[in-house]
Protein backbone atom coordinates (compact mmCIF):
# COMPACT_ATOMS: atom_id res chain seq x y z
CA UNK A 1 0.00 0.00 0.00
CA UNK A 2 1.27 3.61 -1.23
CA UNK A 3 2.12 5.82 2.11
CA UNK A 4 2.23 9.44 2.88
CA UNK A 5 3.49 11.33 6.04
CA UNK A 6 2.50 14.37 7.33
CA UNK A 7 4.93 16.35 9.58
CA UNK A 8 1.76 19.29 10.91
CA UNK A 9 0.27 20.48 13.83
CA UNK A 10 -2.76 18.97 15.66
CA UNK A 11 -6.16 21.09 15.61
CA UNK A 12 -8.22 19.61 18.20
CA UNK A 13 -11.45 21.31 16.07
CA UNK A 14 -9.94 18.70 13.48
CA UNK A 15 -10.36 20.90 10.45
CA UNK A 16 -6.96 21.61 9.08
CA UNK A 17 -3.78 20.07 10.52
CA UNK A 18 -3.05 16.39 11.03
CA UNK A 19 -6.26 15.88 11.07
CA UNK A 20 -7.45 16.96 8.25
CA UNK A 21 -4.04 15.41 6.14
CA UNK A 22 -5.05 12.12 7.63
CA UNK A 23 -8.54 12.29 6.52
CA UNK A 24 -7.80 13.31 2.79
CA UNK A 25 -4.77 10.49 3.03
CA UNK A 26 -7.56 8.01 4.23
CA UNK A 27 -10.01 9.35 0.98
CA UNK A 28 -7.46 9.31 -1.78
CA UNK A 29 -6.60 5.44 -0.55
CA UNK A 30 -2.81 6.21 0.74
CA UNK A 31 -1.88 5.00 4.42
CA UNK A 32 -1.35 7.92 6.03
CA UNK A 33 1.16 8.26 9.34
CA UNK A 34 1.52 11.74 11.24
CA UNK A 35 4.11 13.45 12.79
CA UNK A 36 3.24 16.22 14.79
CA UNK A 37 4.99 19.51 15.83
CA UNK A 38 2.58 21.48 17.90
CA UNK A 39 -0.63 20.91 19.68
CA UNK A 40 -3.20 23.41 19.20
CA UNK A 41 -6.33 24.60 21.13
CA UNK A 42 -8.32 25.74 18.01
CA UNK A 43 -12.05 25.47 17.03
CA UNK A 44 -13.52 27.33 13.91
CA UNK A 45 -13.66 30.51 15.73
CA UNK A 46 -9.65 30.64 16.23
CA UNK A 47 -7.11 29.57 17.83
CA UNK A 48 -7.07 30.07 21.68
CA UNK A 49 -3.67 28.27 22.26
CA UNK A 50 -0.12 26.82 20.93
CA UNK A 51 1.68 24.12 22.70
CA UNK A 52 5.06 23.43 20.59
CA UNK A 53 6.48 19.94 20.92
CA UNK A 54 10.36 19.95 22.04
CA UNK A 55 12.33 19.22 18.61
CA UNK A 56 14.41 16.52 20.36
CA UNK A 57 10.36 14.86 20.17
CA UNK A 58 9.66 15.59 16.50
CA UNK A 59 12.82 14.16 15.70
CA UNK A 60 11.89 11.05 17.44
CA UNK A 61 8.40 10.47 16.01
CA UNK A 62 10.26 10.96 12.31
CA UNK A 63 12.49 8.21 13.23
CA UNK A 64 9.96 5.60 14.34
CA UNK A 65 8.04 6.33 11.56
CA UNK A 66 10.77 6.63 8.78
CA UNK A 67 12.59 3.72 9.71
CA UNK A 68 10.00 0.92 9.84
CA UNK A 69 6.85 2.46 7.62
CA UNK A 70 8.34 4.57 5.44
CA UNK A 71 6.45 7.10 3.12
CA UNK A 72 6.08 7.34 -0.64
CA UNK A 73 5.87 11.03 -0.38
CA UNK A 74 5.76 13.85 2.67
CA UNK A 75 4.23 16.87 3.29
CA UNK A 76 4.89 19.66 5.91
CA UNK A 77 2.63 21.92 7.39
CA UNK A 78 2.43 23.93 10.46
CA UNK A 79 6.50 23.67 12.04
CA UNK A 80 5.48 26.55 14.47
CA UNK A 81 9.53 27.21 15.20
CA UNK A 82 13.39 27.55 13.65
CA UNK A 83 14.33 24.79 15.71
CA UNK A 84 11.39 22.62 14.58
CA UNK A 85 12.71 23.41 11.15
CA UNK A 86 16.15 22.46 11.76
CA UNK A 87 15.15 18.88 13.13
CA UNK A 88 12.69 18.30 10.42
CA UNK A 89 14.69 19.02 7.77
CA UNK A 90 17.95 16.94 8.86
CA UNK A 91 15.68 14.22 9.20
CA UNK A 92 14.29 14.96 5.62
CA UNK A 93 17.84 14.79 4.63
CA UNK A 94 19.09 11.69 6.59
CA UNK A 95 16.18 9.60 5.33
CA UNK A 96 16.47 10.78 1.68
CA UNK A 97 12.80 11.92 1.29
CA UNK A 98 12.34 13.12 -2.30
CA UNK A 99 8.45 13.70 -2.69
CA UNK A 100 8.20 16.43 -0.69
CA UNK A 101 5.37 18.96 -0.50
CA UNK A 102 6.06 22.20 1.44
CA UNK A 103 2.95 23.68 2.81
CA UNK A 104 4.10 26.99 4.08
CA UNK A 105 1.34 27.54 7.04
CA UNK A 106 1.90 30.59 8.15
CA UNK A 107 -1.00 32.08 9.58
CA UNK A 108 -4.43 30.66 10.98
CA UNK A 109 -7.71 31.18 8.43
CA UNK A 110 -8.53 32.74 11.86
CA UNK A 111 -5.97 35.09 11.34
CA UNK A 112 -4.10 34.18 14.38
CA UNK A 113 0.16 33.25 13.66
CA UNK A 114 1.34 29.72 13.36
CA UNK A 115 5.06 30.67 12.56
CA UNK A 116 6.93 32.46 14.26
CA UNK A 117 8.39 35.42 12.45
CA UNK A 118 12.17 34.55 12.95
CA UNK A 119 11.46 31.07 11.76
CA UNK A 120 10.35 32.25 8.01
CA UNK A 121 14.05 32.39 7.33
CA UNK A 122 14.93 29.12 8.39
CA UNK A 123 12.17 27.74 6.02
CA UNK A 124 13.11 29.46 2.91
CA UNK A 125 16.69 28.49 3.82
CA UNK A 126 16.59 25.09 5.64
CA UNK A 127 13.43 23.12 3.40
CA UNK A 128 12.94 24.89 0.56
CA UNK A 129 15.99 22.89 -0.89
CA UNK A 130 14.29 19.85 -0.08
CA UNK A 131 11.14 20.28 -1.76
CA UNK A 132 9.40 18.92 -4.85
CA UNK A 133 6.63 21.39 -4.67
CA UNK A 134 5.61 24.60 -2.27
CA UNK A 135 2.03 25.86 -1.96
CA UNK A 136 1.90 29.26 -1.10
CA UNK A 137 -1.58 30.78 -1.17
CA UNK A 138 -1.75 34.27 -2.00
CA UNK A 139 -1.12 35.62 1.22
CA UNK A 140 2.12 33.31 2.13
CA UNK A 141 3.73 34.12 -0.96
CA UNK A 142 3.50 37.55 -0.07
CA UNK A 143 5.23 37.11 2.95
CA UNK A 144 7.74 35.02 1.72
CA UNK A 145 8.57 37.95 -1.00
CA UNK A 146 7.99 40.83 1.00
CA UNK A 147 5.11 42.36 -0.97
CA UNK A 148 1.43 42.39 -1.85
CA UNK A 149 -0.18 40.08 -4.35
CA UNK A 150 -3.54 41.28 -5.40
CA UNK A 151 -4.20 40.21 -8.86
CA UNK A 152 -3.05 37.54 -11.30
CA UNK A 153 -0.83 38.89 -12.73
CA UNK A 154 1.08 39.31 -9.58
CA UNK A 155 0.44 36.19 -8.41
CA UNK A 156 2.01 34.36 -12.15
CA UNK A 157 5.40 36.73 -10.92
CA UNK A 158 5.09 35.55 -7.22
CA UNK A 159 5.25 31.86 -8.72
CA UNK A 160 8.32 32.80 -11.04
CA UNK A 161 10.20 34.54 -8.47
CA UNK A 162 9.86 32.00 -5.72
CA UNK A 163 11.16 29.25 -8.35
CA UNK A 164 13.86 31.71 -9.60
CA UNK A 165 15.22 32.47 -5.76
CA UNK A 166 14.61 28.93 -4.25
CA UNK A 167 15.47 26.92 -7.77
CA UNK A 168 12.44 25.02 -6.62
CA UNK A 169 11.42 22.63 -9.12
CA UNK A 170 7.50 23.13 -9.06
CA UNK A 171 5.79 26.11 -7.11
CA UNK A 172 2.14 26.13 -6.65
CA UNK A 173 0.37 29.76 -5.74
CA UNK A 174 -3.00 29.14 -4.87
CA UNK A 175 -5.21 31.64 -5.86
CA UNK A 176 -8.91 30.71 -4.24
CA UNK A 177 -8.99 34.74 -3.05
CA UNK A 178 -7.87 36.01 -6.60
CA UNK A 179 -10.91 38.78 -7.43
CA UNK A 180 -11.71 37.85 -10.93
CA UNK A 181 -11.79 34.10 -11.10
CA UNK A 182 -9.80 31.31 -8.47
CA UNK A 183 -7.31 30.31 -10.14
CA UNK A 184 -3.89 28.16 -8.89
CA UNK A 185 -0.49 28.81 -10.51
CA UNK A 186 1.65 26.03 -11.17
CA UNK A 187 5.30 27.27 -12.51
CA UNK A 188 8.01 24.68 -13.24
CA UNK A 189 11.03 27.52 -14.10
CA UNK A 190 10.08 26.84 -17.79
CA UNK A 191 6.07 27.27 -18.03
CA UNK A 192 3.14 28.38 -16.43
CA UNK A 193 0.45 25.98 -16.07
CA UNK A 194 -3.52 27.16 -14.42
CA UNK A 195 -5.95 25.13 -12.66
CA UNK A 196 -9.39 26.76 -12.24
CA UNK A 197 -11.73 25.57 -10.10
CA UNK A 198 -15.41 26.72 -8.66
CA UNK A 199 -15.65 29.29 -6.14
CA UNK A 200 -17.51 28.01 -3.46
CA UNK A 201 -18.92 31.57 -1.52
CA UNK A 202 -19.03 29.77 1.92
CA UNK A 203 -17.74 29.77 5.11
CA UNK A 204 -16.58 26.30 5.02
CA UNK A 205 -13.30 26.87 4.14
CA UNK A 206 -11.34 25.96 7.09
CA UNK A 207 -8.26 23.83 6.37
CA UNK A 208 -8.27 24.08 2.51
CA UNK A 209 -4.76 24.71 2.08
CA UNK A 210 -4.32 21.80 4.42
CA UNK A 211 -6.26 19.55 2.70
CA UNK A 212 -5.06 20.47 -1.43
CA UNK A 213 -1.46 20.13 0.06
CA UNK A 214 -2.41 16.79 1.79
CA UNK A 215 -4.12 15.94 -1.38
CA UNK A 216 -1.15 16.45 -3.76
CA UNK A 217 0.85 14.68 -1.91
CA UNK A 218 -1.61 11.34 -1.81
CA UNK A 219 -1.24 11.89 -5.12
CA UNK A 220 2.45 11.62 -5.55
CA UNK A 221 2.34 8.94 -3.20
CA UNK A 222 0.40 7.27 -5.73
CA UNK A 223 2.78 7.59 -8.60
CA UNK A 224 1.71 10.74 -10.66
CA UNK A 225 3.97 13.63 -11.15
CA UNK A 226 3.31 17.11 -10.45
CA UNK A 227 1.08 18.69 -12.55
CA UNK A 228 -1.20 15.00 -12.73
CA UNK A 229 -1.34 15.20 -8.89
CA UNK A 230 -2.23 19.04 -8.47
CA UNK A 231 -5.19 18.46 -11.46
CA UNK A 232 -6.52 15.66 -9.35
CA UNK A 233 -6.23 17.29 -5.75
CA UNK A 234 -8.57 20.30 -7.59
CA UNK A 235 -11.37 17.75 -8.93
CA UNK A 236 -11.12 16.19 -4.66
CA UNK A 237 -10.83 19.46 -3.73
CA UNK A 238 -14.12 21.05 -5.36
CA UNK A 239 -16.33 17.57 -4.13
CA UNK A 240 -14.60 18.19 -0.38
CA UNK A 241 -16.20 21.94 -0.72
CA UNK A 242 -19.81 20.79 -2.24
CA UNK A 243 -20.09 18.48 0.54
CA UNK A 244 -19.67 20.73 3.38
CA UNK A 245 -21.84 20.84 6.24
CA UNK A 246 -22.17 23.40 8.95
CA UNK A 247 -19.70 22.38 11.96
CA UNK A 248 -18.97 25.23 14.65
CA UNK A 249 -19.79 28.81 14.54
CA UNK A 250 -16.91 29.90 12.61
CA UNK A 251 -14.91 29.17 9.36
CA UNK A 252 -16.15 25.63 9.53
CA UNK A 253 -13.95 22.76 7.72
CA UNK A 254 -14.66 20.90 4.63
CA UNK A 255 -15.94 17.60 4.44
CA UNK A 256 -12.62 15.36 3.36
CA UNK A 257 -14.68 12.24 2.92
CA UNK A 258 -17.67 13.92 0.74
CA UNK A 259 -16.61 11.62 -2.39
CA UNK A 260 -18.00 8.70 -0.44
CA UNK A 261 -21.32 10.10 0.48
CA UNK A 262 -24.02 10.39 -2.49
CA UNK A 263 -26.26 12.93 0.07
CA UNK A 264 -25.34 16.92 -1.72
CA UNK A 265 -25.17 20.10 -0.11
CA UNK A 266 -29.15 20.59 0.04
CA UNK A 267 -29.60 16.96 1.19
CA UNK A 268 -29.78 15.85 5.05
CA UNK A 269 -26.66 14.84 6.12
CA UNK A 270 -27.26 11.31 7.33
CA UNK A 271 -25.93 10.81 10.71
Amino acid sequence: MKKALTIAGSDSGAGAGIQADLKTFAALQVYGTSVITSVTAQNTLGVQGIFNLPPSFVALQMDSVLSDIGADAVKTGMLANRDIIEEVAKKLREYKIKNLVIDPVMVAKSGDPLLEPQAVEALKEKLFPLALIITPNLEEAGALLSRAITSYEEAVEAARLLQREYSLPYVLVTGGHLPQEPVDILYDGRSIRTFTGSRHPSRFTHGAGCTFSAAITAFLARGLKVPEAVAEAKGYMDKAFLGAKEVGRGYGPLHHLAPYYSWGRDEDCPF
